[in-house]
């Protein structure tokens, strides 16, 4: 089970930061990801990080890079999602993934095996 909270509304140029908390599974060696999808849009992968065995491979979709930060606590078997300088077209539903296998490549969201059910973001 996924679990997203720290969504919300927020002006442009604003920061916000998302949490994920997983159960049921493997939180340490598992692939995670955030992607986003917003009205009439495709779900877009935002970022993806892997912490196993004390990597922290991280990866970013390109409209996200030098922006937004992806990070992992095992102890809290918690996934973050740092956003800055938020845009009117980072709006949109927000959603963490996870999946015990590697997900190559980190965007590919059907790889993914566990889903919560979303957050809203709103930047206007």
């Amino acid at each position: 089970q996924l679990v997203e909270s720290g969504g919300g509304s927020v002006q442009p140029g604003g920061s916000l930061r998302l949490s994920c908390i997983g159960s049921g599974f493997s939180f340490d060696d598992s692939d995670m990801g955030w992607f986003r999808q917003g009205p009439g849009k495709e779900r877009e992968g935002v970022a993806g990080i892997w912490a196993a065995r004390g990597r922290n491979q991280t990866n970013y979709g390109d409209s996200v890079k030098s922006r937004f930060i992806v990070s992992q606590d095992n102890d809290k078997r918690t996934m973050y999602l740092q956003m800055n300088s938020l845009k009117p077209e980072d709006s949109g539903m927000y959603y963490c993934a996870a999946d015990p296998g590697r997900v190559i490549p980190w965007w590919h969201h059907q790889g993914y095996r566990h889903w919560g059910q979303g957050t809203q973001v709103t930047v206007s």
